[in-house]
């Protein structure tokens, strides 16, 4: 990034100077994508289309360039209890091959971050863990752990985001087209498993981990090795139909499956209970930041709750709308909505007052206009099971 850039008040690139690139960058200007800026990055937000690069993923499988996507690596003793320290999800239980979902709370519960953790075993047997954050939070969560690192000086942390990339391939065939790719069949892997194989003797690790509700993979190489891979999987899944797909299919395929969007669903000043992810808070035998607020929390039931709503007619509710009781007492806002591609009419998660969280039937205001919404239950899109 260069030093003489100019930028906003809070710190956001303003020129196309400023803006970091993924390992991938030359291949999607190659490619014909669209290029907008998110989170300091310039990223693909489509190729042929949304709704085709959706589709594709939901009936054959899709590529997502994630190299935005921060990834810690934790080495020492002690480092499982450094993040048990910080995470809300237990990790001193996890064993090698394991990865889990859970946040970095501050003190009163809010939530600094989502991620994903996971214990790792290189094939000599040295062992680590790996955190994946939010693109935007990255800076954020580096400076929020070295404090609390100091308690723990045989934990070392490394930022491995600009020396990897990291591809996500999803979608029904997914699984299956990759069989022949890795050394390890990833056909083995349960879900929200990893582990270190290689493609083409270059190592990868391989997660059967996703943000679309799909089935499929995550994989994280160096960054030096990107282009090729990204290659091989696109011509390994030629015949089966395999895109490559921007960031604007990846946010329909994660409001159609229920996800919470860093910054949308969740922030500093939602805990996650309130966000509907009390899955992924271990509250019991344990102490952690912001243990004694979520418990609290727990104990006595949040005051707003997450829900999903399905606006009639076909004009969507986007962020920011206000959402209001059967009466237009206003009782919420809209943090995400759109279009469903999948389901044909708009979707929308809110946050509103718990108390209303169970009434039948509600309004949205869009753009000066209320349209009646009916509740329903998260995800709007669950994938079918597999064939038998």
């Amino acid at each position: 990034m260069t030093t003489s850039s100019t930028n906003d008040p809070v710190g956001n690139p303003t020129s196309p100077a400023d803006f970091l690139q993924t390992p991938l960058d030359a291949w999607h200007r190659q490619a014909g994508a669209k290029m907008v800026p998110f989170a300091g990055y310039e990223m693909p937000i489509q190729y042929e289309g949304i709704v085709a690069e959706h589709q594709a993923c939901r009936t054959k499988a899709a590529l997502f360039d994630v190299s935005h996507m921060g990834r810690l690596r934790f080495d020492g003793d002690h480092a499982a209890e450094f993040l048990d320290h910080v995470l809300t999800r237990r990790v001193t239980d996890m064993v090698p091959g394991q990865v889990r979902y859970g946040m970095v709370c501050n003190a009163e519960g809010g939530v600094l971050d989502d991620v994903l953790v996971s214990f790792l075993q290189t094939p000599s047997e040295r062992r680590f863990h790996l955190l994946v954050v939010n693109a935007s939070n990255r800076e954020k969560i580096l400076k929020w752990f070295e404090p609390h690192l100091a308690d723990f000086p045989t934990v070392t942390m490394s930022d491995r985001t600009e020396l990897t990339a990291m591809i996500a391939i999803q979608g029904p065939m997914a699984i299956e087209v990759c069989k022949k790719l890795f050394s390890i069949d990833p056909s083995r892997l349960k879900n929200y498993n990893a582990f270190i194989t290689d493609q083409f003797k270059k190592p990868v690790i391989v997660s059967r981990t996703g943000y679309t509700g799909e089935d499929g993979l995550e994989l994280i190489v160096r960054a030096e090795e990107a282009h090729r891979v990204w290659e091989n999987v696109l011509l390994a899944g030629r015949e089966a139909g395999f895109v490559p797909a921007g960031l604007g299919a990846r946010d329909t395929l994660r409001m159609e499956a229920g996800m919470p969007l860093y910054g949308h669903e969740l922030d500093e000043t939602i805990d996650p209970i309130t966000a509907g992810l009390k899955f992924g808070c271990n509250l019991k035998d344990r102490h952690f930041i912001g243990e004694e607020a979520l418990r609290a929390v727990a104990e006595q039931g949040p005051t707003r709750r997450r829900i999903g709503l399905l606006p009639t007619g076909k004009r969507p509710a986007r962020e920011g709308c206000d959402v209001l009781s059967a009466d237009g007492e206003k009782i919420g806002q809209v943090t995400s909505g759109g279009p469903s591609p999948t389901l044909g009419v708009p979707i929308a998660m809110a946050t509103i007052d718990a108390k209303h969280a169970k009434d039948a039937s509600f309004q949205i205001d869009i753009r000066g206009k209320t349209t009646d919404a009916l509740p329903t239950k998260l995800p709007f899109y669950k994938r079918p099971p597999a064939a038998s």
